[in-house]
């Protein structure tokens, strides 16, 4: 494998961001990363400018990434565009620096590495972050993770269903501050698969981890929480709000998502609740 890579940075109108994500995949591109309203850029990484998209691509071979800069100039005249070329970095490692601990509540969470570090005080739950979503430092799980804190607290014994648990770390968080039944739903084999091995990890197997339909779901729970997407917790709304025996808390959403997700849920008779934000992420809070 050749010592350098070179990333194409294309800033253009959002309008025009899944085009161009054509043009650069059929040039060749390795990989591509898009920046946009919809998938904001980590902490510390820069973001678009308003109306805007970035879309990285990433090329192994120098006459791909300048064709393809060339036939991006060309068919978007309003593009900005930037060729550089990069060392090659040992990404099996270099992605580990930016997985962070992070402290909600009585919880800490974090990766292996971090874990010996751990305050005695905290509750802890240790993620393999893999390939996987829910590691616990993104703005969405730790609103989530506050939300079960604060339940928890006032509703020892509570039943708590999980849709969408990915890593199973809002699961095993529930189950660690004293939930009784805990259930997680994913689509995903490879999350089922990870999840189930973060609850081994933490001591905590009798969390029921499955790819098991919401229908397939008996029974009713005290506390819901579905950390997905917004256009996903619309299309599962009738499936999720039927679950929910007193409490539900919903993220994934944007803050100018939050009105049609909350529409989606008032038409299934629960009722609104004030949520709460981090940056440009709500959480969503409901009662039955």
């Amino acid at each position: 494998m050749s010592q350098t890579y070179l990333s194409l940075t294309v800033e253009l109108p959002e309008a025009q961001s899944e085009s161009v994500q054509d043009v650069l995949h059929e040039a060749g591109a390795t990989g591509l990363e898009v920046r946009d309203r919809e998938a904001p850029p980590m902490p510390g990484v820069r973001g678009p400018n308003p109306g805007e998209a970035i879309v990285i691509a990433y090329f192994e071979d120098a006459e791909a990434a300048e064709a393809a800069r060339a036939q991006v100039a060309e068919d978007f005249s309003e593009a900005r565009l930037l060729l550089e070329e990069k060392p090659q970095q040992d990404w099996s490692n270099a992605w580990k620096a930016l997985i962070k601990s992070v402290q909600v509540g009585r919880l800490w969470v974090g990766p292996p590495w971090e874990a010996a570090s751990a305050p005695q005080d905290r509750t802890r739950i240790v993620i393999e972050p893999k390939m996987a979503f829910g590691t616990g430092d993104h703005p969405t799980t730790s609103l989530c993770l506050a939300a079960i804190d604060t339940y928890m607290a006032t509703h020892p014994g509570a039943s708590v269903l999980d849709v969408g648990t990915g890593t199973g770390v809002l699961a095993i968080a529930a189950k660690k501050l004293g939930a009784g039944r805990v259930v997680g739903t994913d689509n995903d084999p490879t999350s089922v698969e990870l999840s189930l091995e973060n609850a081994a990890v933490n001591a905590t197997p009798d969390v029921e981890l499955s790819g098991k339909g919401l229908e397939q779901v008996p029974g009713t729970f005290d506390l819901v929480v579905a950390n997905i997407l917004a256009n996903t917790l619309i299309a599962l709304a009738p499936l999720i709000a039927p679950k929910v025996k007193e409490r539900l808390v919903l993220a994934g959403v944007l803050a100018h998502q939050k009105e049609e997700v909350e529409a989606a849920y008032r038409a299934q008779g629960l009722i609104a609740e004030p949520g709460a934000a981090q940056g440009e992420w709500v959480r969503l809070d409901f009662h039955r």
